[in-house]
């Protein structure tokens, strides 16, 4: 009989830690250098594993299993953020940040652009792919953002089995399954999100205070991911928005086809069911807060409470059906699209 409690008592526990592992958010990090040992260092371009004694191709995770699955990841493209990893994982969201070459940018950027209309389009899509697209940037498919992106999933597969990572594995494993991605960023990282999902059919596309390469014609290729997949978000005090670079992006993606340019501090949501979302909120009239306000954080708007404003418009962003849009509006006659000319 003691024997009989005692194997009863231990499968009790075993079933309680089994549920105690599982019933929880899960924040892992590896470096990409560990992950695998095919990715090199490209000092020229200011992408390298070590920066000042300490790791720079830390690459983070974050899965909540006690939310309801959606089935989609996450990819970010830019410094890991704590705040939307938290958020998106609470929508039932899979999210990854990865280690990419995103240093080039102070090196090659060319502002205006070269006579190549798609000199800085060419170099974020060997990034983001590791094909050889760019004479000026040599990036090799494991270093490339497809690639570490795949390694990355393919480790946590390994280490986080409640996280259920394998089910973004193609079958042969060489691929992620697209269709399951949702490419995201800021900055710099919205206008990279955007150039791959031209090239790459993912399942939706978040772009805060993005895209640039506004002196760039990229924006209006034929995109493999339909243009009702791209969600715009961001503060009119930025000089993005300003300046017409991001109207500008969002115009030639095809962003005014699915509603118009939408308020979310004086609209509820849905939004309209719009792809352009835009905020008046105090920043203190700050257009560096305002670029970054788009993104959780310490730089977003609060309200009275101390609480952030924009909790559902980023649940908007990231989870909003696809197939409901807004009515179609025609471009605005007041967002420049040829920034080369003056004025």
């Amino acid at each position: 009989m003691k024997s009989l409690a005692i194997a009863a008592l231990a499968l009790v526990l075993g079933s309680a830690s089994l549920l105690l592992a599982e019933d929880q958010r899960y924040d892992l990090k590896e470096r990409a250098s560990t992950i695998d040992a095919r990715v090199k260092e490209h000092p020229e371009i200011n992408f390298v594993f070590t920066k000042e004694g300490k790791p720079a191709d830390l690459q983070h995770a974050c899965v909540d299993t006690r939310a309801k699955s959606q089935g989609k990841l996450v990819i970010w493209l830019m410094g890991h953020s704590q705040p939307l990893a938290e958020r998106v994982s609470s929508y039932g969201l899979h999210y990854i940040q990865v280690h990419y070459a995103n240093g080039w940018f102070g090196k090659l950027n060319k502002e205006p652009a070269p006579a190549d209309e798609q000199h800085l389009g060419k170099i974020r899509l060997e990034a983001a792919t590791g094909e050889d697209v760019s004479e000026h940037i040599d990036i090799p498919k494991p270093d490339s953002i497809a690639e570490r992106s795949l390694q990355f999933v393919k480790h946590l597969a390994k280490v986080n089995p409640p996280g259920n990572w394998e089910r973004f594995l193609a079958a042969d494993g060489q691929s992620l399954k697209w269709d399951d991605v949702i490419l995201a960023g800021i900055s710099h990282g919205s206008t990279t999100a955007a150039r791959f999902a031209k090239q790459q059919k993912v399942a939706r596309v978040v772009m805060l205070s993005g895209p640039r390469d506004q002196y760039e014609n990229w924006q209006a290729l034929p995109s493999a991911t339909p243009k009702n997949r791209y969600f715009g978000f961001t503060h009119v005090l930025d000089g993005g928005w300003t300046g017409d670079h991001y109207c500008r992006s969002w115009e030639l993606l095809g962003l005014n086809e699915f509603g118009p340019l939408v308020d979310v501090d004086a609209v509820k949501p849905p939004y309209g069911n719009s792809r352009s979302l835009i905020t008046n909120a105090d920043v203190k009239k700050d257009a560096g807060r305002a670029h970054n306000a788009s993104l959780p954080g310490g730089a977003a708007a609060k309200g009275a409470d101390g609480k952030l404003i924009h909790e559902e418009v980023w649940r908007y962003l990231f989870t909003h059906p696809v197939d409901q849009v807004g009515d179609a509006v025609p471009p605005s006659p007041d967002c420049r699209k040829d920034l080369r000319k003056k004025g």
